[in-house]
């Protein structure tokens, strides 16, 4: 598992950002707070204070390389 921070700040990067990691089998959380949701839900995502940057838990072992590549833009390094 790899945990990073990632900042999703409009609603088309909401929508970018879910389609982009549906592509994968992998299972993918957000934390923000105590609330923690599973990424690909758009409903979820927009339940959470997108104001900041959101924890983003990545649950995979064989394909992380390709999975960072695809979320570089959405991945912040505050």
């Amino acid at each position: 598992m790899k945990t990073v921070q990632i900042t999703l700040n409009s609603i088309d990067k909401v929508k970018s950002f879910v389609n982009v990691i549906t592509k994968f089998d992998n299972d993918f959380d957000l934390i923000s707070g105590r609330y923690v949701i599973d990424a690909k839900s758009i409903m979820g995502i927009f339940s959470l204070d997108l104001s900041k940057p959101i924890e983003l838990n990545i649950h995979a072992s064989e394909n992380m390389d390709e999975i960072m590549k695809v979320l570089a833009p959405y991945v912040t390094n505050d």
